[in-house]
Order: C-alpha cells, then structure tokens, then sequence
C-alpha cells in the first residue's frame, strides 16, 4: 500500500471530527469539550495520580525475595487513573476509565494501563430511570463499596467496603446490566451482575477446606442494590462514584442501605471431608454520611462524618487478608506455634480485611478555614474499622489518623497518615489470635484535574 494513501486515509477522518467539532464546540474548560451551545452534550476528560512513600513496620518473618525485612521503606504509585466520559445526546452517556493501581519497586517493568470501566447507558426518563451496562462500579451494599478515589478524605478508601475486589470483579468492577436514578430524594440503583471467573483473581488457588471459599464453579448471577435517601443537598449520579469529601462547597446528610446476594458463590467440604457444599454468598450494609460547613460564610470550617455499619456472609470461616500494595513478597515457613507463622500467610502490611462476621467503619473529618496559611488549609481525619469475625478469637481493631494539607483543595494535596493494624497466629490451641499490633506512616502527594 502507498504510505502517503495510508496516511491520507488516516488524515481525513481527523480533519473532518476537527472541523465538526471547531464547528459545534462552544467552549473548551476543565477538561471539558462542550458539542453544543447550551453546552448539555460534551466530551470531558479527567487525570488523577496519587503517589504513596511509605515506611511500614513489616509483620513478623516478612520476606522480599527469600531475604528478612524487618521494615520497608517504599515508593509507589497507589493509583493513576485516566477518565473518558461524554453526554453524547439528550439521552445517551458514555463512561470509560483507564489506569493502573499499586506500582511499587516489586512490579513487573512496563506494566499496561488495563481497563476499569466501560459503560454506556440510556436515559429512558430523565433523571429518573437510567439503563445502563458494561464493566463498571454501580455495586450494591454500600455509599463506598464505589468511592470517588480523587475526593477520599484520608490515605485510602475504606477496603472493607469492597468486599469482593479482586475476587470475581475487577478491582471492584463488575460486568453488570444496571438501572439507576432519583425519585425525589431517594437515589437508587440496582445491578444484575456477571461475575468474573474466579481462577484468574487473587483468591483462585485457594484450596478447598472446610473453611468456606468462592467456588471454582461457574458463577450464578449476582444481585446488587444500594438505597439513599438524600435529607439535604441532592448529590450527582452522572457516575457511579460517590465523593468522599465536599470540603464544605455542599451540604449533605444521606443514610443508606444496600445488599449484595450471589446463590452459590462460596464452597466447602463438609465434616466427612468428602461432600462439597454449597451456600450463597449474603452481605447487608446501612451507613450514614454527613459532610456540610459549619455556617454560611463563604470558606467556613466544615465537617465530614461517615459509618457504615456491615452484615458479611462468606460461608463458615470464611477470611481473607489484605496489604495494599503490599511491599513484600512473603514469609518465612513457620508452624502453628512458631510466632513467625502467621495466620493465612500474613506478610508485609496484610491483615484480616475480610470475613464472615459483622463490621463497624467510621471515619471523621474537619476542615479548618479556607486560606488558613496563604491559600492553603488542613484537614484532619480520624478512621477506625471495628471486625468480628467468626474465625478469629480476638476482634479487629484497625486504625488510621492523619491530616491532609489542601494546596488546592482535592486538585493538590499532601495527606500524612499513621496506620496501626493488628497481626495474628495461630496458637497451640488452634485460636487465631492477636499476636502484636504492626504499624506503617504513609506520605501521599495527589494531583487531579
């Protein structure tokens, strides 16, 4: 083929969408590409880069790559994300993400950018009742199982709330035919959803026990909702992300409720350790989110409370531990009374984050004045997740306190955080118990547009 066709070929098109679009667009702002004059049909772009240096305390027997670390001290890139969303016309919405999440100095090289979300959907009746499907986050139980990673208040976003990342989702998004909308101040939605194939996740190679894990079966559908009913200020659903913090430009008071039910989605071998068995896997969840100023001044003092109250049913001794970005690579071999043998294999910064018991997560925040020093402020923030669950023989107390400076509000800002979590053994008894608490600070630097 004569290259100087190719090109022209390639050219074409490109010069006819620029001139189609030098002819509609009005304006061109904040990553946004307005299609017609009142500016309702758009194109919008958005960046989002947050990056982590971190000293953490490692658990016991910690490893990277066969040699003892005791502690970690790492750089990395927490999240980098990259949105593509457009109101195409009256009634069609289009939703894309692209980005990478936990590149440390143990990641593959050249690691790919790979797929987050790819929604499109339909407005049947506007604002009311939206059709919509693709890979995405309109998940059910709760306000954070689908949190607007750019305005969290804190380091990270409560973990406990995605109950199923990594496992037969994608980093908590799902292949779902989803309904959303508003009914005066009810906002709603509900999912149908098609699970991802276990055995490509994080938890594909664990063994059948009698402890309950997902089951390598072909998954049934799973079923998802999350209720809220908007007191005050009406939030946007444009996306499926819910905001962490207004930093006082809204006033809003929601309680929530949600559920996420999928029939068979946990095994385990029965007591005769011969006949596998079969359960449903059921969570519940009602929260509560507060985040208004304190008066009416222009830049006043605001303040943010959320909790979120959660009923998780894995099956029987169902756990499973968490580290995000997890700076080992493993642990030393140990036995049940060696206190270098920790439960599940709990290297690096991992502990328990989920299992079949109930859970209690909170989070408090205030914002000082606006322009507090030059044009900056702080606010800072408390969180704590409370766990029982039925495996382990003493509770999860997991705590996280820190203070973001807001440069520029959520566009820069630096967070410092002090987290404490507790690590487990299995003792002499067979009891999982606290051992000793582990403890890491994280420095984040966050840039958005």
């Amino acid at each position: 083929m004569n290259p100087l066709r190719w090109r022209s070929g390639l050219l074409l098109p490109a010069f006819l969408l620029a001139g189609a679009l030098h002819t509609q667009a009005q304006s061109f702002k904040d990553g946004k590409l307005t299609l017609n004059p009142d500016g309702s049909r758009y194109i919008k772009f958005t960046l989002l880069n947050q990056v982590w240096i971190r000293y953490n305390q490692s658990n016991p027997g910690t490893q990277v790559n066969g040699f003892n670390k005791p502690e970690t001290y790492d750089i990395g890139i927490r999240r980098f994300r990259m949105q593509f969303m457009g109101q195409l016309t009256d009634r069609v919405f289009i939703y894309s993400q692209i980005g990478i999440n936990n590149f440390s100095y143990l990641s593959d090289r050249k690691a790919l950018f790979f797929l987050h979300d790819a929604v499109g959907e339909y407005a049947v009746v506007k604002d009311k009742l939206s059709l919509g499907t693709g890979l995405g986050a309109w998940n059910g139980l709760s306000r954070f199982t689908a949190s607007a990673t750019g305005s969290i208040m804190g380091i990270d976003l409560p973990l406990v709330a995605e109950t199923t990342n990594d496992v037969n989702d994608q980093f908590g998004r799902k292949l779902s035919l989803y309904a959303k909308g508003k009914l005066g101040k009810l906002d709603y939605r509900v999912a149908l959803s098609d699970p991802l194939d276990i055995t490509k996740g994080s938890a594909g190679a664990a063994p059948l026990t009698r402890n309950a894990n997902f089951s390598r079966r072909p998954g049934q559908p799973q079923y998802q909702a999350y209720l809220m009913w908007q007191f005050k200020d009406q939030e946007s659903n444009l996306t499926a992300y819910n905001t962490g913090t207004y930093l006082g430009k809204k006033s809003v008071f929601n309680v929530g409720a949600g559920a996420i039910v999928q029939p068979k989605a946990m095994w385990y071998l029965a007591d005769n350790g011969r006949d596998t068995l079969t359960q449903a896997m059921k969570q519940v969840a009602v929260d509560v989110y507060y985040d208004a100023p304190l008066d009416t001044a222009k830049g006043a003092p605001s303040v943010h409370f959320y909790a979120v109250g959660m009923h998780l049913d894995y099956g029987p001794g169902y756990l499973r531990t968490n580290g995000p970005m997890n700076p080992a690579t493993n642990t030393r071999p140990g036995t049940s009374t060696n206190p270098n043998n920790a439960l599940l294999g709990e290297f690096g910064n991992q502990f328990p984050q989920y299992g079949t018991g109930n859970v209690l997560y909170t989070q408090l925040g205030y914002k000082l004045r606006d322009n507090l020093v030059g044009e900056t402020t702080f606010m800072p923030y408390v969180s704590y997740q409370y766990s029982h669950y039925k495996r382990l023989a003493d509770d999860i107390h997991y705590y996280d306190a820190g203070v973001n400076w807001l440069l520029a509000g959520h566009t820069s800002k630096l967070t410092l955080s002090y987290q404490n979590r507790p690590f487990y053994l299995t003792n002499s008894s067979g009891q999982n118990v606290v051992d000793r608490r582990r403890s890491a600070v994280v420095a984040q630097y966050q840039v958005s547009f």
